[in-house]
């Protein structure tokens, strides 16, 4: 592939055969293989060039460019490199074409080549794209990475006229592309250059998600695609968000501007209440906090106030009511794992990843799937670097602590003895038949007895296997720390 792209060609009369020697050296066995490869046809005497060639059955090649390109303005080596990775990814993604197996053998060999070509025109076109979404907006920056709409310096964000439709029409689009060739690049490690860029792209995204349209509709669909952006961003490079001076107006907190944070927490309640195609709608954004909240304090604090405030209400079950803590955690149950997985994690991280404060907010039985599938039904806090507690509890649960059920998270009422009044025997009695209905169901298959393993997981009992774990308890902390404390330092 490098000698393809590479390979100069002086004279029309030896183009075609050093282009086809470097496909054969390159390991080409068939004339089929050297016909998939476009060739130069062409190259006049004023230095213009036209690329021509055929695809299996002799239909006309999509790398094919009937308009003549001038050499000056573009050297041939870029444009063969341009159209030969654009032919390799067509090869690649479709399994019909004939070289769709040996290109992909090939190009496992080179790949670490070919993605970095790949990635150099993919920066260059995210930047470009970068610029026209700011040039579409209007904006200036009167610091670094902080954004105004030209002519509107110092004018709070809910003060700004609306964008035009062909405005907000033509930053959608925008949005979409970046999403397309951002895809995936959060999971990835950047350099420092990479994170400035990103930085620079997330500053105009803050801009887009405090920015309206003229239409409630088209706005909501600005927002839509910025948010679905803003989650392709490294996380790092997420602090940008917060990076703006507070001004008359903003939403402080801790000293730090939380106009877009506070943002995404109100687009991801507008969402979560109209309970609508909630994995594609609600996911998003609900993810984006998460892993904000994650990686930066002042945002995790910011959303445990909206989201977990100190604990008062201990009558009524944590999935009861209109609060936005009662309607994640009716999500914790959704038929939908993804929308379940979500919503749980939330919690879980504005818990700081601790156990008895998570059970405490949600109750054991909402709590159950996440703390299983992590192995820490047995108790403890999950691996994660968060900052030491103090005691904060609220009166109201201090006086019901003892009394609530850990199961439901509610206090619950005193109910009668039901072997108030038994001898010893009738006692023994009944726990027999209720040891030998449970020997039954486990004989039928009906119920799988299970205990819990040192790693926190649950593991089938059997003879060979005796349940050895009596040390475990599902409610005690393991923290030396107060577990069910509200402040943070």
């Amino acid at each position: 592939l490098k000698k393809i792209i590479t390979s100069e060609v002086k004279s029309p009369e030896d183009k075609t055969a050093k282009t086809q020697e470097a496909w054969v050296q390159s390991g080409s066995k068939t004339e089929t293989e050297k016909e998939e490869i476009q060739t130069i046809s062409s190259i006049d005497h004023n230095g213009q060039c036209e690329i021509t060639g055929q695809q299996d059955g002799g239909t006309p090649s999509p790398f094919k460019d009937s308009a003549r390109v001038s050499a000056v303005s573009e050297p041939l080596e870029e444009i063969m490199q341009r159209r030969i990775l654009q032919r390799i990814k067509k090869i690649m993604d479709n399994p019909e074409i004939s070289l769709h197996k040996t290109v992909r053998q090939r190009t496992n060999r080179v790949s670490g080549r070919v993605t970095l070509l790949l990635a150099n025109q993919t920066q260059g076109f995210q930047v470009s794209k970068s610029n026209q979404l700011d040039a579409t907006l209007g904006l200036c920056w009167p610091e670094t990475l902080e954004t105004a709409r030209a002519g509107f310096e110092g004018t709070p964000p809910e003060e700004l006229p609306p964008l035009s439709r062909e405005q907000t029409e033509l930053a959608v689009e925008i949005l979409k592309i970046l999403f397309n060739i951002t895809f995936n690049t959060n999971k990835c490690k950047v350099g420092e250059e990479e994170a400035e860029e990103f930085r620079h792209l997330g500053a105009i995204l803050r801009h887009c998600l405090l920015s309206h349209s003229d239409g409630e509709e088209r706005t909501e669909e600005l927002h839509s695609h910025t948010v679905n952006l803003l989650g392709n961003l490294p996380l790092p490079c997420l602090d940008v968000l917060l990076m703006p001076r507070v001004q008359q107006g903003s939403t402080e907190y801790m000293g730090v501007n939380m106009d877009a944070v506070n943002m995404l927490l109100e687009f991801m309640e507008t969402r979560l209440d109209r309970r609508h195609r909630l994995k594609e709608t609600l996911l998003p954004s609900l993810n984006l906090l998460t892993e904000s909240a994650r990686i930066h304090r002042e945002t995790r604090k910011f959303l445990r106030s909206k989201v977990l405030p100190p604990l008062r209400d201990v009558k009524n079950r944590p999935e009861v009511g209109n609060t936005l803590r009662n309607k994640i955690v009716r999500l914790m149950t959704h038929i939908d794992t993804d929308v379940k997985n979500c919503a749980a994690e939330l919690l879980f991280v504005l818990c700081k990843e601790s156990v008895p404060r998570f059970i405490k907010y949600t109750g054991y039985g909402n709590a159950a799937g996440l703390l299983a599938a992590r192995g820490l039904l047995t108790g403890g806090r999950d691996s994660g670097i968060y900052s030491e507690d103090e005691e904060s509890e609220t009166e109201e649960y201090k006086e019901a602590k003892a009394h609530i059920n850990p199961i439901t998270g509610v206090v619950q009422d005193e109910q009668p003895d039901p072997m108030e009044g038994m001898t010893e025997e009738q006692k023994e009695h009944e726990a027999m038949k209720l040891i030998n209905m449970f020997d039954k169901l486990s004989r039928t298959n009906v119920i799988q007895p299970m205990h819990f393993c040192t790693d926190g997981k649950m593991r089938e009992m059997s003879k060979n296997n005796p349940d050895t774990s009596s040390h475990n308890s599902l409610f005690q902390s393991e923290e030396p720390a107060d577990p069910d404390s509200e402040e943070e330092t």
